[in-house]
């Protein structure tokens, strides 16, 4: 069978109509990310991938599970089933290579931040810190940080980071230690991501770089979306004022 690459995203948007997640606004919003399908007229099954995720949408499809973009560099990628049927099916196609775990969406709520309690948050930051947004030195540094890579890697260079991104980060000794920044973006708003390097963790680092994006998204009137892959970023999540919303099955696969 044929998988075709999607350009005309309209021809798969019906398969994943209701699908309250960013980065497939994303894709279908010819922002960030590729989308594949098994027909370009009448697509019954439709892949999209955005950085390390994929997602799967309509009928099952074996075929459309094993694709691998030639671009697709990474042996790791984060696949997130429509449903049951979904589940079973990647489970079947990479059988141990599949972990299966549990992410957690929270409530997409415009007017659910605090920005004073956001701003004492970015106040506290110890004075042996630096707090500043990701300019063009900040971005280039954090592009061959192990830790940091996600930050902002899925941004080509940073003129287009510059365009669609944003970011803060905080430095010690002149070195980067944490940040947060948009993972991706999609009209409207962005996906937050946030890391911070080992040695530097548990100091409310983290806690500092999401208040300060969040604050300047509201500033650029962007919706800053959290989906944690974990519930110790679902916990730092709901203390800077996001609420949970719902659970939903997720796969690590290796050597994809």
């Amino acid at each position: 069978m044929t998988i075709y690459s999607v350009k005309d995203k309209k021809a798969i948007l019906p398969l994943f109509n209701g699908w309250q997640e960013t980065f497939i606004w994303s894709c279908l919003q010819d922002c960030m990310g590729m989308a594949y399908a098994d027909d370009l007229r009448k697509p019954q099954t439709a892949q999209i991938i955005l950085g390390d995720f994929c997602f799967f949408a309509g009928t099952v499809n074996y075929e459309i599970i094993r694709n691998k973009p030639v671009n697709h560099q990474s042996e790791f990628i984060i696949m997130v089933p429509q449903n049951k049927q979904w589940e079973e099916a990647i489970e079947f196609v990479f059988q141990e290579k599949a972990f299966r775990f549990i992410r957690y969406a929270t409530k997409k709520e415009k007017g659910a931040f605090n920005k004073s309690m956001l701003q004492m948050i970015v106040s506290q930051l110890p004075g042996k810190y630096e707090l500043r947004m990701i300019d063009n030195v900040l971005y280039e540094q954090l592009r061959v940080l192990p830790w940091a890579k996600d930050l902002c890697g899925n941004y080509p260079c940073y003129e287009d980071y510059k365009i669609n991104g944003i970011g803060a980060a905080i430095l010690k000794n002149g070195e980067l230690v944490s940040g947060a920044s948009s993972y991706a973006f999609y009209k409207g708003g962005i996906e937050v991501e946030i890391d911070t390097r080992e040695d530097e963790r548990r100091k409310g680092l983290a806690l500092v770089c999401g208040a300060k994006l969040i604050l300047e998204c509201l500033k650029q009137n962007l919706y800053p979306s959290w989906d944690a892959h974990n519930k110790g970023s679902l916990a730092l999540a709901e203390k800077l004022g996001y609420k949970f919303d719902t659970e939903y099955t997720a796969y690590e696969i290796s050597m994809f």
